[in-house]
């Protein structure tokens, strides 16, 4: 099988015991890339060092909407030198968070504008970079924000359920799936993994987090990413090879990298 995770986060100290572990776990399972997505500037910078390590992992740079105060000038002017790393291939993972809170919703709105905005300053054949929206109970809001600019992305680990996709999908951005959609009493996105375009699914782990069955309650991994597809694959009545092969195709479509202007 051949697998692309979209969306990892293996710099996080999670895996500090055993990282070469996993991704040697994950290039016997099948996973040909990993998108390493930073959510500060200390993960940004260490997603840029885990892809300069590995040929077949790249980065993202971002500021995550928890820690949206944290997006100081001196900040923004770092992310825009890791921005341009050959390595990096979007600027994520930023977005809106209205269930944790963790930054005021003003403070949020001012990063992820942004970061919208570094985007488009990085131009890549014409158009912003791509982005890695991180969404949590602000659909309507993100959504709004997206109508307002010029390009393009995921939505990772939507939650927005089947009947917000049109709205997704005519903004041009793909969706990302992640280990929820296993779950025994997930149907609501499962009705999502049927009914998104295949061209424009994408398979992910979130990895520490959304550790898919039959793991669940366990640190989550690349290696991992294939019980999604696996699930994605029931819902829509295809073979896991063809949903893993379509998913891996759009990500690396997303992704080409190098996508930032050098």
């Amino acid at each position: 099988m051949f697998l692309v995770d979209s969306h990892a986060h293996l710099s996080f100290p999670q895996f500090d015991a055993d990282r070469e572990e996993v991704i040697r776990r994950a290039c016997q399972a099948g996973v040909a890339t990993i998108i390493e997505v930073g959510t500060d500037l200390e993960s940004s910078r260490a997603a840029v060092a885990l892809a300069e390590q590995y040929e077949w992992i790249y980065a993202t740079v971002g500021i995550h909407p928890h820690d949206a105060a944290t997006l100081t000038p001196a900040v923004m002017a770092e992310l825009r030198t890791l921005a341009r790393h050959p390595r990096v291939v979007a600027i994520g993972e930023i977005g809106l968070d209205y269930y944790r809170m963790l930054s005021p919703r003003e403070v949020q709105l001012r990063a992820f504008e942004a970061q919208l905005a570094l985007a488009t300053e990085l131009q890549h054949r014409g158009a912003p970079v791509p982005v890695v929206i991180h969404c949590r109970q602000a659909l309507d809001e993100v959504l709004a924000v997206l109508r307002g600019w010029k390009g393009t992305g995921v939505l990772h680990s939507y939650s927005g359920g089947p009947g917000r996709l049109d709205e997704v999908l005519a903004l041009g951005f793909s969706v990302g799936l992640s280990g929820p959609v296993t779950f025994p009493k997930s149907e609501r996105l499962r009705a999502v993994a049927a009914a998104v375009p295949l061209e424009r699914l994408l398979v992910e782990t979130d990895c520490p987090y959304l550790t898919p069955e039959p793991y669940r309650g366990r640190r989550n991994e690349p290696a991992y990413v294939r019980y999604v597809v696996e699930a994605v694959a029931r819902a829509r009545e295809l073979s896991a090879d063809a949903v893993a092969r379509a998913s891996a195709d759009n990500a690396l479509r997303l992704f080409c990298p190098p996508c930032p202007s050098q």
